[in-house]
């Protein structure tokens, strides 16, 4: 029996990114692919569902279906109730355009669905490739390197090499290197991004100021660990692969916190 990958992105049913993930996805042997991404770009909208307005499935082609609208997590969540009878097998969230890293994976669409997946039972991982010069290494290294990376993945959590616990998912992010001077994988922490704000302040013709939100340099704080984070495997060249859980409970504090109790 053929196993069953739904694929989804936050870049929109156009991007580049999952055109080249779908076309690489369905060269694995004994596989079918469906496919349901949203309607336009939906970067940075996190782990959110439309609760508030009715959702349309739109078919472009033979399972492939862009949702009227929807969110990353949309995607995910109707595609499993609506187009299936029975749970897929793997859910693959990719390729964005961009990286996700640190804590930038609780701002992100792409790691979202990945999230809604396992929500859902489902074994699932995000991919991004790091773009550090404004998307323009993508013009030179293009998605051929991701498309492997996601490949190989793939393979093998379909064939039991990969055990996923429940709720939990991968995280992988493609360095901006060529195949051949591709360094390996690491299993990576997330790191400790720096923000900034870059919000900019413009005024339309009739002189009503509006604000674009722009894009922190991708910036870290490297830490003293046995576990390399992303950021870091990145900049030497590794793909990163971070385990995440969904379970975002502080362990740590809840001794401190226990004399609150009554």
């Amino acid at each position: 029996m053929k196993k069953e990958i739904l694929i989804t992105n936050d870049d929109g049913f156009e991007s580049e990114g999952l055109i080249k993930l779908v076309q690489a996805i369905k060269t694995l042997e004994n596989v079918n692919v469906t496919v349901v991404a949203p309607t336009t770009e939906k970067s940075a909208c996190g782990h959110s569902l439309t609760l508030t307005r009715p959702l349309r499935f739109v078919e472009i082609d033979d399972n492939f279906f862009k949702l009227d609208d929807g969110t990353p997590s949309d995607c995910v969540y109707l595609a499993v109730h609506a187009l299936y009878e029975k749970k897929p097998d793997l859910v693959i969230s990719g390729i964005n355009r961009g990286s996700n890293m640190g804590e930038d994976i609780t701002y992100s669409g792409t790691a979202s669905a990945a999230m809604e997946g396992v929500l859902q039972d489902i074994p699932s991982f995000a991919v991004s490739q790091v773009c550090k010069d404004h998307y323009k290494s993508l013009q030179i290294h293009g998605y051929e390197l991701a498309c492997d990376v996601a490949c190989d993945i793939a393979s093998k959590i379909l064939n039991g090499e990969i055990i996923l616990p429940k709720r939990r998912f991968l995280n992988i992010n493609i360095p901006p290197v060529k195949k051949e001077n591709l360094k390996g994988y690491k299993i990576t922490e997330a790191g400790y991004r720096l923000y900034g704000n870059d919000a900019h302040l413009h005024r339309n013709p009739r002189g009503e100021e509006y604000y674009w939100i722009g894009i922190h340099p991708l910036q870290w704080e490297s830490r003293s660990s046995d576990i390399m984070c992303d950021l870091d495997a990145i900049e030497d060249g590794y793909v990163s692969i971070t385990p995440i859980q969904l379970n975002l409970t502080s362990y740590d504090d809840i001794a401190s916190l226990k004399r609150l109790e009554k």
